[in-house]
């Protein structure tokens, strides 16, 4: 069905360009990484990470271990927080510079990643700051070399080009989508991610069902985009329960991993649109706020929005979560409605007036939308109208 909404005569970019250690025990995998950074002349590494998971997850033990045996020392920032922000990006980087790091260790989920990221970028260019980076201040084309240690299932940036850092006395939430960022090589081990609590888990999971729901119903959609989207979709609403009920169940860990893997390849090629740009401002005004909850009170109103315009792909996508759609328009109140009481069931306290916001905001939040750098250029990717309109009609059906 969903072959329906493709273009046949648009010609589209098809992406994949990191090396992925999928699978129980791939963490041992950091010897043979660390044994190539070493041949490559790398005796000094940065590791960038938040203050307890990388230790609490057994991670750290096993890079420990590979670093010390390779004879490659180390420098370790910490202090990356959920939303990392600018400042943390800088004076990670001012750390790795003294040390005079060669490479950058990931430990951790989407934003020690993204943080990670953005120090490697800025190691070549020690004259700009990420301010200038995510503001756009400068376009970025090297970055050292970078290795992610991928702690949660959810964002996909263990392969894709994308990172996500919050500015946060301008209440922006801008990205970066640069080909230096891929990593030289990640970790997708299952075994670290038992010790997710249950929110997180739930949480991170649907960051991955919003990244295929978008990449497949944008304007840069391919079938290649679709096809790992339905996977995806499949997997996650198959698997998901069965890791709320029982976290250290491995097999359910392991698709769910799996799931947001083949997502940020999905997203890398079909990029994304209404969900992320408006779930941005949501996280930069609230930064306490968690991505994945932000996604899960906008997605069903995203989805009644734009199932007038790719009905026949989302009807192919959510038959595992609003099953016997036909593609037809008339539908869009169905698969909200469906997709809601889903995220309900799951345990997402739907409503964005349940989580702290007010009509009074939305003006606010549109706004947001289209000046914080990068996301209006998301929005021009969502099928249909992009405007102020439909992105305030959006946060109104969400509250």
């Amino acid at each position: 069905m969903w072959s329906k909404d493709i273009n046949i005569n648009q010609v589209v970019e098809i992406r994949s360009k990191s090396t992925i250690y999928l699978g129980v025990g791939a963490i041992k995998k950091i010897e043979e990484i660390s044994k190539k950074l070493k041949d490559l002349g790398i005796s000094k590494v940065v590791v960038v990470t938040g203050k307890k998971s990388y230790i609490k997850t057994g991670a750290w033990d096993y890079c420990k271990k590979a670093f010390e045996e390779n004879d490659i020392k180390y420098t370790i920032y910490d202090k990356v927080t959920p939303n990392p922000e600018v400042d943390h990006v800088d004076e990670a980087t001012q750390q790795a510079i003294d040390f005079k790091a060669q490479a950058v260790i990931s430990i951790g989920g989407g934003s020690p990643i993204d943080a990670a990221k953005s120090v490697a970028v800025l190691m070549k260019y020690p004259d700009k700051n990420a301010r200038d980076l995510y503001e756009y201040k400068f376009n970025p084309e090297k970055a050292v070399p970078i290795v992610a240690v991928n702690l949660t299932h959810g964002t996909g940036t263990e392969i894709d080009r994308f990172a996500v850092v919050t500015i946060p006395e301008k209440k922006y939430k801008p990205y970066i989508a640069v080909d230096c960022v891929y990593p030289m090589f990640s970790i997708d081990d299952p075994a670290l991610m038992v010790t997710l609590p249950k929110e997180q888990t739930l949480y991170v999971s649907i960051d991955a069902i919003n990244h295929v729901v978008e990449a497949s119903t944008s304007k840069a959609a391919s079938p290649y985009s679709i096809l790992l989207g339905k996977e995806a979709i499949r997997l996650v609403a198959k698997y998901l329960p069965i890791a709320i009920d029982d976290s250290k169940n491995l097999e359910a860990r392991y698709y769910l991993t799996y799931a947001s893997m083949i997502a940020g390849i999905s997203f890398d090629n079909g990029l994304l649109h209404f969900t992320h740009a408006l779930e941005h401002p949501l996280s930069a005004v609230q930064t306490e706020l968690t991505h994945g909850l932000g996604l899960s009170l906008l997605l069903p109103s995203v989805l009644k929005e734009t199932y007038k315009e790719r009905g026949a792909t989302l009807a192919d996508l959510l038959e595992p979560i609003v099953p016997n759609l036909t593609g037809h328009p008339d539908e869009s109140e169905k698969v909200f409605e469906g997709v809601k009481t889903w995220l309900s069931d799951l345990g997402v306290n739907m409503g964005l007036a349940n989580n702290g916001f007010t009509k009074d905001q939305i003006d606010e939040l549109t706004e947001l939308v289209f000046i914080t750098p990068g996301l209006e250029g998301l929005i021009q990717l969502a099928p249909g109208q992009g405007n102020k309109d439909v992105v305030k009609e959006i946060y109104n059906n969400s509250l």
